[in-house]
């Protein structure tokens, strides 16, 4: 956007520089300006329809708003990833050095995040708020003064879930099949801090994202397993499932938190039938006892293209972008001097996410909230996700002092969490 100032007009505007100055307000140009919003989501890759939903909750909330906030119109600047870390960030450094947004929204997915959280590092007067990224370390370790997260990780996600399989369920060995990147490492090391810490065994199977053919990764299933533990999503999970059911796979279901989405539940085939009672934990669920959800979900099904129930994605960007509106108003839309006071805004933050759970910030810049244990359920012939256990104010650490979490290692392939009682 171009500004132009006539002569006649710039002489006028100068006595009033010392006005302006003394009121510690920015200049009229500056607060008239749009306020540019850049986002990046996976429209590309096995993520696209979990990109798309979070882009649909974004739009909606800007909706709400009419495009303005403290006077000044938005303009959102959308790009897309593929769910690569090096495309995420070649997208994000477009829309800071060349399209010039005052802050970023996003990316979605693990490795993506620890990219942008990265690059922001090395940023000044600039701000990325994550979108729906979940891998643990965007926040837990080396953390960015310039990177803020208001939904939950994939680690917290999978809280309760390992202790109920072992506790509840009373399944004693486990085989997981999971995704060999950074948020099935987090989903992962969740689930098997809980359940081998209560004696259970655990064996893994990993694949990288992408994968068409799991022929031989459930081959390798062993027959001593009690469930199995599947960390997939997007069409990595409708193609392992799909062809788990094509070979007669009957073990009880364990779904990670993109497992039981909408995303993955719309699509139709044999793999349905299997997961019908899957359980799972996650940020979200399709029926979640809480008004603010009922409402959340009535506004979204008003969009176009929408899923029956707001996908995981469309949940992470929606909480995400609330906090950045919400910042956004109690500056009353300035973004000067180095968007100081917009982080400050953005770091004392207490709302409630579209599910209705409390979201605050750690010392990190990550949300503490509530997670949801959840089934899946036959519901008017549709399988729906039901929170049945609702866990509150979790923290990114388990509750585990965050030295002696931290000394626990990395998740990664090789340190997938399961760690024996001491």
């Amino acid at each position: 956007m171009t500004i132009r100032v006539s002569r006649r007009r710039a002489l006028q505007g100068a006595g009033a520089l010392a006005v302006a100055a003394a009121t510690l307000k920015a200049p009229a140009i500056a607060q008239n300006a749009p306020i540019r919003i850049g986002s990046v989501a996976t429209l590309e890759g096995p993520f696209a329809t979990g990109g798309q939903d979070a882009y649909r909750a974004m739009e909606m909330l800007f909706q709400a708003e009419n495009m303005t906030i403290g006077g000044r119109r938005i303009e959102w600047i959308r790009e897309s990833s593929n769910a690569q870390a090096d495309v995420a960030l070649a997208r994000a450094r477009k829309l800071i050095e060349q399209d010039n947004v005052d802050f970023i929204i996003g990316p979605l997915s693990g490795a993506e995040g620890i990219a942008l959280k990265d690059y922001s590092a090395t940023l000044n007067g600039k701000t990325i708020i994550n979108g729906g990224s979940g891998a643990a370390d965007t926040t837990l370790r080396n953390p960015s003064r310039n990177f803020f997260r208001f939904n939950t990780d994939g680690t917290q996600w999978m809280a309760g879930l390992g202790t109920y399989v072992r506790r509840t369920l009373n399944v004693s060995e486990v085989t997981i099949v999971a995704g060999d990147y950074a948020f099935p490492y987090a989903q992962v090391f969740g689930f098997s801090l809980e359940f081998c810490r209560l004696g259970g065994k655990a064996n893994y199977l990993w694949a990288p994202l992408g994968t068409t053919d799991f022929a031989s990764q459930i081959a390798q299933i062993p027959r001593s397993s009690g469930a199995l533990v599947v960390v997939h999503g997007g069409t990595d999970g409708l193609a392992f499932m799909t062809q788990y059911a094509q070979a007669g796979g009957n073990l009880p279901l364990i779904g990670g938190s993109i497992m039981a989405d909408a995303t993955m539940m719309s699509a139709r085939g044999p793999h349905r039938r299997l997961m019908v009672g899957m359980v799972s934990g996650g940020p979200v669920a399709d029926v979640i006892d809480d008004p603010q959800w009922n409402d959340f979900v009535a506004r979204y099904k008003r969009m176009p293209g929408a899923f029956p129930s707001p996908s995981i994605h469309a949940v992470n960007f929606a909480t995400n972008t609330m906090a950045a509106i919400l910042a956004l108003k109690q500056v009353n839309g300035d973004l000067s001097g180095g968007q100081a006071a917009f982080q400050r805004a953005l770091q004392g933050l207490k709302f409630k996410a579209p599910t209705g759970a409390e979201v605050s910030l750690d010392h990190n810049r990550h949300a503490i909230s509530d997670v949801f244990l959840n089934r899946i359920e036959e519901r008017n012939g549709q399988p729906t996700t039901v929170a049945f256990q609702r866990a509150t104010q979790i923290n990114q650490t388990l509750g585990v002092p965050e030295a002696q979490f931290l000394a626990l290692g990395a998740p990664s392939r090789n340190n997938p969490g399961c760690v024996a009682a001491s």
